[in-house]
């Protein structure tokens, strides 16, 4: 039955996140705000809706292997598991402000995560653990990276720039539909962190490594759906964009807030998977130089997929 709510879970949460972005673009778009506002907010923000929402709800139910687990299970995910799958549909070139900006700011956010949660190492505490203070400091960068999009997105100079066609709706509609995604995303985040807990316990299996695999894989179904769809239109530069943006909002928002609410404990298990998230930003860095045109083709994406299938392999049967 767990398994029954946990796909219930996921169905509400990617639904409620539709709802919220279409009635939350149509009220900002009736309030006159522009639209690449509109693009870089709310709609990067619904993308992200459904790991926020459970990292909210992990955090207040004190499961911090699930808060870390899902934030950088994600981003394993995003690049390994989405681009691979990306460059199969159509060769991913690598716009300018992606290579050098976007992706070195993706890659300092794993380190940042490194640093803050080494403090048995930095500060000779008893427990690693990423405090309220370190909350505070990954929001910051949140912060200044926001600026940063906004002032590119301003001076239309972003190779990352998208058309993003807002729906109308009258001002009633707009409220009704984002109550609705709230409403979905709060049920489908409680389904999904209530049962993937149970599964957890009934299988004898750590919250950690649920929340690695299925949960996370099932809250980047939204990056996923829209990286497929931006490969297949041979609109590259914003399936790569989504998901370089998506894992630097995954880190400094979501674990930022979630660190704030309640500080996550570092087990010496995730530090696995900090690095493996590192080395995922690292590869795809230095993909991009590995042909001409940095593009990521199939070869590269076949060796992404084969990491990601290894890594889940390993996690599941070690």
């Amino acid at each position: 039955m767990d398994i029954v709510f946990l796909i219930l879970g996921f169905a509400l949460l990617i639904l409620g996140a539709g709802k919220l972005v279409d009635g939350a673009s149509s009220l900002a778009k009736l309030f006159g705000i522009p639209n690449i506002v509109i693009g870089l907010t709310v709609v990067a923000f619904g993308t992200s809706a459904p790991e926020l929402v459970v990292n909210l709800i992990a955090s207040f139910n004190n499961s911090t292997q699930m808060v870390l687990g899902n934030v950088i299970g994600s981003n394993i995910f995003n690049v390994l598991g989405i681009l691979g799958i990306c460059s199969f549909i159509y060769p991913l070139t690598v716009k300018s402000n992606t290579t050098w900006l976007e992706i070195p700011l993706a890659l300092l956010a794993g380190v940042v995560v490194l640093i803050v949660s080494k403090d048995m190492f930095l500060d000779n505490s008893s427990v690693d653990i990423i405090s309220r203070t370190d909350g505070i400091i990954l929001f910051c960068f949140f912060l200044i990276f926001q600026v940063y999009s906004l002032q590119v997105a301003k001076s239309g100079v972003s190779d990352n720039q998208e058309v993003y066609d807002t729906k109308s709706f009258s001002k009633l509609k707009s409220v009704v539909y984002i109550l609705l995604g709230f409403a979905g995303l709060i049920a489908g985040g409680e389904f999904i962190v209530s049962s993937a807990v149970n599964i957890a316990k009934q299988f004898g299996i750590s919250e950690r490594v649920i929340a690695l695999t299925i949960v996370s894989i099932g809250t980047s179904l939204p990056e996923l759906a829209t990286s497929v769809v931006a490969a297949r239109k041979k609109n590259v530069d914003i399936a790569i964009g989504n998901i370089v943006g998506s894992n630097i909002f995954n880190i400094f928002f979501i674990l930022g807030i979630s660190a704030f609410i309640n500080p996550v404990l570092v087990e010496a298990g995730n530090y696995m998977e900090i690095y493996i998230n590192i080395f995922a930003s690292v590869l795809l860095f230095l993909f991009i130089f590995s042909g001409k045109g940095r593009k990521i083709n199939k070869v590269e994406g076949s060796i992404f997929l084969i990491l990601y299938v290894s890594y889940l392999l390993f996690l599941i049967f070690k």
